[in-house]
């Protein structure tokens, strides 16, 4: 199976989910959920993108965000989701495979699109 391919404008506002290898709820440790929570809000604070929303799931994770104009997606969810690994793997002592490879997005359309999602994303541990 091929490579997805991700679109991606300049300004634009992406919802992005991902899930853990295999589908495992290692999110479910709240130490290995906090490391996806700061590694999350400091790539935002580092300017790789603007954080709209995000919800962590036991095995998946779902995130509003419009990328900084130097950052693409695909480089804004390479720091995010490399990042985290690599402080999961401190932490836990362990080099298990983390992320399934790539993550699938939806291009926000308009206000209404936007507002769906963002519900979609608060829903979500419901």
């Amino acid at each position: 199976m091929g490579r997805l391919i991700h679109r991606t404008a300049p300004a634009c506002t992406y919802f992005v989910t991902t899930k853990t290898w295999q589908n495992r709820a290692v999110f479910r440790v709240s130490e290995v959920a906090e490391i996806v929570v700061t590694r999350l809000i400091t790539c935002r604070d580092q300017g790789a993108y603007l954080l709209h929303e995000f919800v962590v799931m036991p095995d998946h994770f779902h995130l509003l965000s419009t990328p900084a104009d130097t950052t693409t997606l695909e480089k804004a969810m390479q720091l995010f989701k490399g990042g985290s690994s690599h402080e999961i793997h401190q932490l836990r002592g362990h080099r298990r495979q983390i992320w399934q490879p790539g993550f699938h997005d939806w291009t926000i359309r308009d206000g209404a699109d936007d507002q769906a999602r963002r519900e979609y994303i608060w829903m979500n541990p419901v």
